[in-house]
């Protein structure tokens, strides 16, 4: 067992299996990866993945490496901060924060830096960086604005061994089996190692379960990681459905939908961090049947179904009847989610809305999707409205959505709307908000839905 560290092929060896890449490299001297959160909160400890680019070539990839297992980077090639010198010559990413100042108590430097060269040599860019490719990167000493200045600064790298590298095609993510961490690379292979490890933990991207582990000590007899099964990592935009395959990366999904729905384009900047995206799976982000995970209403609203696979064969279920109770779903021993089967045609109107304390990479207090069809006299004629964060699953309010379907879409349908929503929702209270902030979130998020659908029709 091996990593590609900087060019070089380093044992994995001697590690602890819940053990972070983080740990692993900084017990090999790649120091530059630091520790702020343990959560992929701050991006301290990015790193950059060489992984596939539809072009049959590389891409480079930051993740958060205190969010990966070691065991996880098997095989995979990863350049940290100290790779991207050659000599006591700096990068261009390197050299431009130095040159622009953005560098003060230096702890969030490497993040940065790793985000920056990312998103320098990405191979579809045109123009200036995106300083949104910097997002889930945190300065504590509050130094944006020479960090902005070092990305825009940057032009198209140069001809040198890093562009050359992406011409080359990433490392295969290979089966792996420790004993206590195994990586099968197909779907029969996964679902013969669930039989034989009943108490085995699945891990996808790793972005819920690692913080289990990082800051509640959660520990694992068996981890079976899905990353190298292929079957879990399709995409089909059919006439009658999208396809998500269950493993793909969110960061995959959008680059890969180039024909997404407007709900779904709004929502991916909205769900957490680039960081976070480049690893997160949609499989993974609804198994962990989290009541503020943000997939979930957007994909209740977009009436989803689950296309599950057991011991005992496939079937599809709906998303709304997945989720049981708090943090417990459907799926029974065994079994794992392979696809997200999208119906079409899509609604006439479908918005996705997040309220939360920060616009970007927080958790949301409220998350909300509506989606409606209208006939040719302005009547719903199917109507979902799925809300998060409200209680202790993701859920449909179906007494509500009856108050609409037969109905002219106006503000008396939306009122009556509202109060079946009020009789029909109890939310929780924690510290991001009170049960009654979340009602009234709740409500008035449905008629800023009704008066933004309006002033679409009219510019229409």
């Amino acid at each position: 067992m091996y990593l590609i560290l900087n060019g070089k092929h380093v044992p994995l060896e001697g590690f602890e299996p819940h053990a972070t890449l983080l740990d692993f490299l900084r017990s090999n001297g790649c120091t530059g990866a630091k520790e702020g959160c343990a959560e992929g909160e701050c991006g301290a400890c990015a790193v950059v993945l060489v992984r596939p680019n539809k072009s049959g070539g590389s891409r480079y990839v930051p993740v958060n490496s205190c969010l990966m297992l070691a065991g996880m980077a098997t095989g995979l090639e990863i350049l940290t901060v100290e790779g991207l010198a050659r000599g006591k010559e700096l990068c261009e990413a390197q050299s431009a924060m130095a040159a622009a100042g953005g560098s003060q108590c230096g702890y969030c430097t490497p993040g940065f830096v790793m985000s920056m060269f990312a998103e320098q040599y990405r191979p579809d860019r045109r123009g200036p960086c995106d300083p949104h490719a910097l997002s889930g990167n945190l300065c504590r000493c509050t130094g944006y604005r020479p960090i902005l200045d070092a990305a825009q600064s940057l032009g198209m790298p140069k001809n040198d061994s890093f562009r050359a590298r992406l011409k080359q095609p990433a490392p295969t993510i290979a089966p792996i089996d420790t004993g206590s961490f195994l990586r099968p690379d197909t779907l029969s292979g996964g679902l013969e190692l669930l039989k034989q490890h009943p108490n085995a933990q699945l891990i996808a991207g790793g972005t819920d379960l690692v913080v289990e582990a990082n800051l509640r000590g959660r520990r694992f007899s068996a981890l079976i990681s899905l990353e190298a099964i292929s079957e879990l990592r399709v995409f089909r935009d059919l006439d009658c459905q999208v396809e998500i395959g269950a493993g793909l990366t969110l960061s995959e999904i959008e680059s890969l939908w180039t024909e997404a729905p407007r709900i779904v384009t709004e929502w991916f900047p909205l769900f957490a961090s680039p960081l976070i995206r480049n690893r997160a799976t949609l499989g993974g982000n609804l198994a962990t049947a989290s009541p503020i995970g943000d997939a979930s209403p957007m994909l209740l609203a977009l009436g989803a179904d689950l296309r599950i696979v057991g011991s005992n064969g496939e079937r599809v279920i709906p998303l709304s009847s997945f989720f049981q109770t708090y943090r417990q779903t459907a799926l029974r021993p065994g079994e794992l989610i392979v696809s997200v089967d999208i119906p079409k045609p899509f609604p006439t109107l479908a918005r996705f809305y997040k309220a939360a304390k920060r616009r970007a990479d927080d958790i949301s207090t409220v998350a909300a999707a509506f989606a409606i069809d209208l006939d040719n006299t302005g009547r719903v004629t199917e109507a979902r409205l799925a809300y998060g964060g409200v209680a202790a699953t993701p859920l449909r309010m179906f007494q509500a959505e009856r108050e609409l379907i037969g109905h002219a879409w106006d503000e008396r349908c939306v009122r009556s709307a509202q109060r079946a929503i009020a009789a029909g929702l109890s939310p929780m209270s924690d510290h991001r908000g009170s049960a009654a902030y979340r009602l009234a979130l709740a409500q008035s998020l449905l008629e800023k839905f009704f008066v933004e659908s309006q002033v679409e029709e009219q510019c229409h």
